[in-house]
């Protein structure tokens, strides 16, 4: 990793410790249309990702730009109300700066969430479900470049990149509070463009249970850092050729919409016992 970066992320983390006065102790990505649990954060920090040093600014409707800093279920969190991809023209680098500076931050547990097509039959829009491993379509991978051995290894180890510790604690705590969980891979693709029927289809050959457009770079690069990441998709729309209809975002956002307090309940039972 070039001594640059390492300046840019050290920038950010300063000048956002300098904000807080405190180390938060989880992070959680907020996806499309799953942003308003942050609002559930108490003695909130709002900070703006435009006045963070060297961070990018997310462009996405349904992402809101933001951190929220602050305490739920008890524990300090530092909360993204919206990630970055990709297909906004950002570089791999840059769509994964955020976990480098919450590692910086002082971040051992990292919690990802998405809105996400279904690819297996079985599933349902307003599902959600435990992310058990993924597949990364892209070839792409933001540890391309330089190593810094201070964030970890050359080669990191993903057989296990969804704790399984969290994997267990996110099904205890669904079953606490009576709510069905699909499991499954997760998918990643560039995007923008939904994918064909014919690459559904390939990609339900392949294993994959749900696409979408985000969380694995994220993912590669906290497995990397050593932090524990768990991840959990929304399923808000069947993929490309299940059903006889087009795909839409304004789907994606209606049915996370509808979806929040299920959402928001699991998410926060899971936080407050992490």
């Amino acid at each position: 990793m070039e001594n640059n970066l390492m300046k840019k992320i050290d920038e950010a983390r300063a000048y956002l410790a300098d904000k807080l006065g405190y180390t938060p102790e989880i992070g959680l990505i907020l996806g499309s249309g799953l942003g308003e649990l942050g609002e559930e954060v108490e003695d909130k920090v709002y900070i703006s990702y435009g006045d963070i040093p060297n961070f990018p600014v997310s462009t996405v409707e349904g992402h809101k730009g933001r951190f929220v800093f602050g305490t739920l279920m008890g524990r300090k969190v530092a909360v993204m109300q919206g990630r970055f991809h990709f297909y906004e023209g950002y570089k791999m680098q840059e769509v994964v700066f955020p976990i480098w500076v919450m590692k910086a931050l002082g971040i051992g547990k990292l919690i990802v969430t998405n809105a996400a097509g279904g690819i297996n039959t079985g599933f349902v829009p307003g599902d959600l479900m435990i992310i058990k491993d993924h597949i990364n379509y892209t070839n792409l991978n933001p540890l391309i470049g330089p190593n810094n051995e201070a964030f970890g290894p050359r080669f990191p180890d993903m057989s296990a990149a969804y704790s399984r510790e969290m994997i267990q604690i996110i099904k205890d705590s669904a079953a606490a509070l009576e709510l069905k969980l699909q499991e499954g891979v997760y998918v990643l693709l560039t995007g923008p463009s939904y994918e064909t029927p014919a690459e559904i289809k390939a990609l339900r050959i392949l294993g994959a249970d749900a696409v979408g457009m985000s969380t694995v770079p994220e993912v590669v690069t906290a497995n990397h850092c050593g932090m524990a990441v768990a991840g959990i998709s929304c399923i808000t729309n069947m993929a490309a050729g299940i059903l006889d209809q087009p795909l839409d975002h304004n789907e994606v956002m209606e049915t996370a919409e509808k979806v929040k307090v299920r959402f928001s309940s699991l998410i926060k039972t899971v936080v407050g016992r992490l």
